[in-house]
């Protein structure tokens, strides 16, 4: 049995599919699965020995149906749902399964503030996707999956640092990132060496928070994979992180999460998601009862009331209380 699985982006989403991932590969050990995501995500799966073959999409790449066609695919899991996968999917002609994305229940909480959104994780609605295949495939109850390198871990290994805390600075959303003044009073206050993780959009504000606080900040934005990143995160005391990618990869690596809530809420079902039976430290830190929230599904550039009450009105002294305590 052939089976494609299709999430083109982004970082946290490719990586809330891995719990169906190995579900479908160790409950059907002889299925051999590929995965087809955008070209620049493609080491998050580089090394997960669940996946038979990975396959990179661009909107341009007038081979790759050709190449999809080739395979003979038995079966289309489609977590992505949107108009690019749709037309590759009607395309390949294969019996599909398209996650419903409940986008008219989000639209209604975000506009209306009325919720009517399920009490589901995404991760437990893309296993719902395996329905199509022939035998019933069950969550394993292990959480998610990160598999790292020991290339990955060489950056963090040279820094030679047993004990910090690692801080996700970036977004590819605004109204998810922590306010720069914010982290500037949040680092001045901890009692450990820090890592600042994030791409090259991070790396100005980054290097304006590295030369403001006398900590020993260790700035590694825009210096590594998304891999490498990873092992920082393996290796940290703690992360500290908005609603991103980085916060859902240390889900994966069992890692104690403080999470910091701007524009979105628990209420889409996307938080850190944790094997069963594990007690490990998960801290979500929000402005509850705001009206304006949550204004975006995915998020914007720029507060759309100018004020950014969701992310200046937690309470960052509850938060450093807790990274010191941890």
């Amino acid at each position: 049995m052939k089976i494609l699985i299709i999430r083109l982006s982004s970082i946290g989403d490719i990586v809330l599919t891995t719990n169906a991932i190995r579900c479908i590969k160790t409950q059907i050990p002889d299925a051999q699965l590929h995965y087809l995501l955008k070209k620049e995500y493609a080491e998050i799966l580089t090394n997960n020995p669940y996946l038979t073959k990975i396959h990179t999409f661009k909107p341009a790449d007038k081979k790759l149906l050709t190449l999809l066609k080739a395979e003979k695919f038995d079966y289309i899991i489609d977590l992505q749902h949107n108009y690019r996968s749709l037309k590759l999917c009607r395309k390949l002609k294969v019996p599909v399964q398209h996650l419903h994305k409940l986008n008219v229940k989000k639209w209604l909480l975000v506009n209306l503030k009325l919720n009517l959104l399920p009490k589901t994780h995404v991760v437990d609605r893309y296993l719902d996707t395996t329905a199509i295949l022939p035998q019933k495939i069950k969550n394993d109850g292990k959480g998610l999956d990160f598999f790292l390198s020991d290339e990955a871990e060489q950056p963090i290994k040279q820094l030679q640092l047993s004990h910090f805390v690692a801080i996700a600075m970036g977004s590819k959303h605004f109204t998810k990132q922590i306010p720069l003044d914010k982290l500037q009073f949040i680092c001045s206050q901890i009692h450990k060496p820090i890592v600042l993780l994030g791409g090259n959009d991070c790396m100005e504000n980054a290097k304006i928070l590295s030369q403001s606080i006398d900590n020993q900040i260790f700035n590694l934005c825009g210096k590594l994979t998304i891999p490498q990143s990873a092992a920082c995160i393996k290796y940290s005391d703690l992360l500290l992180s908005g609603d991103t990618g980085l916060m859902h990869i240390a889900a994966a690596l069992n890692k104690p999460i403080i999470s910091l809530w701007g524009n979105t809420t628990a209420d889409f079902g996307m938080t850190p998601y944790f094997p069963n039976g594990k007690e490990i430290f998960s801290f979500i830190a929000e402005v509850k009862n705001l009206k304006c929230r949550p204004c975006s599904k995915l998020g914007f550039s720029a507060c759309p009331k100018k004020h950014f009450k969701c992310m200046y009105n937690i309470d960052y002294q509850q938060v450093i209380n807790l990274i010191n305590q941890y």
